[in-house]
């Protein structure tokens, strides 16, 4: 019997950075229990009066009800700060997710990143 190679998971991962005067957060990996709390720091630092927040998961390959949970707590203090929030997702499993619980129509999700920052 021959060992075969485990393959490596999608790295989790969080950045963000300004972007055309918008706060863009890059998220890759799985958002679940173990790295929601990540997500959530760096949604909640974007967050400012007036601002305007783009969260990138097209690199997140599985989100669960604890990820979906920051983007609720999200949605509510962004609109007592007046600002906004946009997400940008290309994954069909993870925009599924935002559709069974009827987020998509609360919160703006587009395909692309560029097109976003030229509104």
């Amino acid at each position: 019997m021959t060992d075969s190679p485990v393959p490596e998971p999608l790295a989790f991962r969080v950045d963000s950075r300004d972007v055309q005067g918008a706060s863009v957060v890059e998220v890759a990996g799985e958002v679940d229990a173990h790295t929601a709390p990540t997500v959530h720091d760096a949604v909640e630092a974007a967050i400012a009066p007036g601002a305007r927040v783009i969260v990138d998961l097209r690199e997140v390959s599985f989100l669960d009800s604890t990820g979906l949970g920051v983007f609720v707590t999200a949605l509510k203090h962004v609109r007592e700060a007046e600002a906004t929030l946009d997400l940008v997702i290309t994954s069909a499993r993870v925009l599924k997710v935002f559709e069974l619980t009827g987020l998509d129509v609360v919160i703006p999700i587009h395909e692309e990143l560029p097109p976003l920052l030229d509104s």
